[in-house]
């Protein structure tokens, strides 16, 4: 195989809560990972001479800095590979959007380059180097919803209804660390046990925060808020509601001002990604 084409699909998380703060400045934290059937797509094409070269440039961001092409060398090193990939990404997912857009890209690359180099590393052991990466690549490289606590680390699947979501992204990115780093912050949630939240429940630790510092974001949330109850997605920017169906939701998108980006999802319990792996291992056996 010489090249290689895989989805990187966004997730929303259902809900954040802040239970603490360790002694190393971590938060530990639980919340709830769906997919989205929308995200970005990246195209691999093997490289024999070991360089890793991601064909397209992101505004602010230095190539060796992208997650991307850390993910690629992060896998090379700890595989022993010595070949190397070209690296198309189409970009939908917004930067600093809460949808994962950095993390599940980095999951990707992972994932996709383990199979395009043939390096068997396992998902296990990639779920490990993602963490390396960022906490919440390993959900990407698990493909599953989930339940996660600690740092985000500890994941345990879950099955959930997969209604229609409706996301909206302001125009502005939230600097995760900046959130975590708000002294106003709850860090104090009681912790759940994940029956009682399935059950119903659950809300954001940082709204309150994100809503304080970007107007961009609680303007969002009140315009959305007069439809369906609206939901911010990890540290934001982007937003949320769900509906029963396609058609609700897109009805819902088109009254919102032209000016606001927006999209309509199917919410997924396993990835895009891993479905698109799945076929391609049944293909390959066929």
């Amino acid at each position: 195989m010489q090249m290689l084409t895989l989805p990187a699909p966004a997730k929303l998380n259902l809900m954040l809560h802040i239970t603490g703060r360790r002694a190393d400045g971590y938060h530990e934290l639980q919340t709830l990972f769906q997919f989205l059937d929308y995200g970005d797509e990246l195209s691999f094409r093997l490289r024999e001479d070991g360089q890793i070269r991601l064909l397209t440039e992101l505004p602010g961001v230095d190539h060796d800095s992208n997650l991307i092409v850390r993910a690629a060398r992060l896998l090379q090193r700890e595989s022993g590979c010595t070949l190397g990939a070209d690296i198309q990404l189409t970009k939908r997912l917004p930067m600093g959007g809460g949808i994962g857009g950095g993390s599940s890209d980095a999951a990707t690359s992972l994932l996709g380059l383990d199979h395009l180099w043939n390096t068997g590393l396992g998902e296990d052991r990639l779920a490990e180097l993602g963490l390396s990466l960022g906490a919440d690549v390993p959900v990407f490289v698990r493909g599953r919803a989930a339940f996660a606590e600690g740092v985000g680390e500890r994941l345990q699947p879950v099955d959930l209804a997969e209604p229609w979501f409706l996301v909206i992204a302001p125009q502005v990115s939230v600097s995760t660390a900046e959130i975590f780093a708000d002294p106003e912050l709850t860090r104090n949630t009681p912790a759940i046990t994940v029956r009682s939240l399935l059950a119903g429940g659950g809300h954001n630790d940082c709204q309150p925060v994100v809503e304080k510092r970007y107007p961009e974001v609680r303007n969002a949330l009140s315009l959305l808020n007069k439809f369906v109850q609206a939901r911010m997605t990890g540290t934001g920017a982007c937003v949320f509601g769900s509906f029963p169906n396609e058609g609700e939701a897109d009805k819902v998108r088109r009254q919102l001002p032209a000016t606001l980006p927006s999209f309509v999802a199917r919410g997924r319990n396993v990835s895009m990604l891993h479905r698109s792996l799945e076929q391609m291992a049944q293909e390959a056996s066929a």
